[in-house]
């Protein structure tokens, strides 16, 4: 890897600033991240914090929504942003000669959106037929359902989108005092790499946030307590939707990178075991994978797959028998320096470039408050052995540990523990 030079930071105003210099490109990705999302909200705010993320393009004080669009067309630059369960981001990616502008756009967005009547009821259409995209696209919406069930009664079990009473019910005042309260310095960190110099950039951005509020409106939400059950949902589909998961860990576990080994093993390459029994060897599914979710304070593993509707007692029986070999044999040496070499090789290749690098780095600031080395990762990744692998084995996939969904036309309308 080329050699970088990373700085972290503090404005004036108590926003955080972290910065990695690239000296051989000529690009920089920047970004304003906000360590707050769609778990900080009340029941009744429901998809509130997505929605402020779509206000923000609709105009600020000085800009129109085609404005912004033009600007950033005019400089072949690219500017996005999303909304997740505990922060959201936004960010852009410019030459370097443009950096100046996409500073002040960037501040312009967070610091003075207009959220004006009209413009509110047209992105509600927008984001109600958002929701309604999800309804009908299985793989998302069994995913959907899983949490909602996992997490019962909680933020994290809740969709990131809301759903339509909580959105229509939306209005000027409501956005305005949910953007004062979150849109605050304690919640806000500016990341940017690529061709750049920290103390310029800091010196910009203490001018450009100088609006943003010293303080915000604190939350107080427990950690979530899984809830262990079957749930099938009828739906009229070509193939049954299924997702199997169990509680994994939180960020900045120590034992973090032993998950990530574990999923690899289990669903997260082309190699891995639900890949080739599921798929190579029965041929029961043609998508089959397994992931982990980390938050901040909990976590789950889970595991998906699209398949006709007779055969899902046999993938989920298939399944099942992976997850006891996992807890009962140790994963064999050759195996796991496959997987190790898997998730190094996914981690160097995925932060060659500037974006990459700049959303790495800024969910290291909102979760650890810190920056890990890519040195350190990869010494932590080796570090992981066969006996790390097998304990969190038997902590995720204990007997009645497994919770279970079911979407397609065959299933039940059903939901026990």
């Amino acid at each position: 890897m080329p050699d970088t030079s990373l700085r972290r930071d503090v404005l004036s105003s108590g926003i955080r600033l972290v910065t990695e210099t690239m000296a051989h490109v000529r690009s920089v990705s920047v970004g304003i991240w906000l360590s707050r999302g769609s778990r900080h909200e009340t029941a009744e705010q429901a998809g509130i914090a997505h929605f402020v993320e779509h206000m923000l393009f609709k105009g600020t004080a000085t800009r129109t929504a085609e404005g912004i669009a033009q600007e950033v067309d005019s400089i072949g630059g690219h500017l996005d942003a999303f909304t997740s369960k505990e922060y959201a981001g936004y960010y852009m990616k410019v030459l370097d000669e443009h950096l100046p502008f996409a500073v002040d756009l960037l501040a312009d967005l967070v610091s003075h959106p207009t959220f004006a009547a009209g413009d509110i009821a047209k992105e509600q259409k927008v984001v109600l037929e958002e929701i309604k995209m999800v309804e009908d696209t299985p793989d998302d919406l069994v995913h959907e359902l899983f949490s909602e069930s996992f997490w019962p009664d909680h933020p994290l079990g809740r969709p990131i989108l809301g759903v339509p009473a909580t959105v229509s019910a939306l209005d000027s005042a409501a956005l305005h005092t949910y953007f004062a309260q979150t849109y605050a310095a304690p919640y806000l960190s500016v990341v940017a790499v690529g061709h750049l110099d920290h103390d310029d950039l800091k010196a910009r951005f203490e001018e450009a946030l100088r609006d943003v509020p010293r303080t915000g409106a604190g939350v107080d939400i427990a950690p979530p307590v899984p809830s262990i059950g079957r749930r099938h949902r009828r739906k009229d589909l070509e193939q049954s939707h299924v997702c199997l998961g169990s509680m994994a860990l939180p960020q900045s576990h120590p034992d973090q990178y032993a998950a990530y080994a574990l999923n690899t093993v289990l669903g997260g390459s082309m190699s891995s075991r639900l890949f080739q029994r599921v798929r190579e060897q029965r041929g029961l599914a043609y998508a089959v994978s397994s992931g982990v979710t980390s938050y901040r304070d909990a976590g789950a593993i889970s595991i998906y797959a699209g398949c006709a509707h007779e055969a899902v007692p046999e993938l989920v029986n298939v399944v099942l028998g992976e997850l006891r070999d996992l807890r009962e044999v140790p994963v064999p040496a050759d195996e796991l320096r496959r997987a190790k070499d898997h998730l190094k090789g996914s981690l160097m290749l995925g932060l060659e470039g500037t974006s990459s690098r700049m959303s790495h780095l800024a969910r290291q600031e909102i979760y650890r408050d810190t920056t890990e080395s890519l040195d350190d990762m990869l010494a932590a990744i080796e570090r992981v052995q066969a006996d790390d692998v097998q304990r969190l084995a038997h902590a995720f996939f204990a007997d009645g540990a497994v919770a279970s969904t079911v979407l397609g036309a065959g299933a039940e309308e059903e939901s026990h523990g």
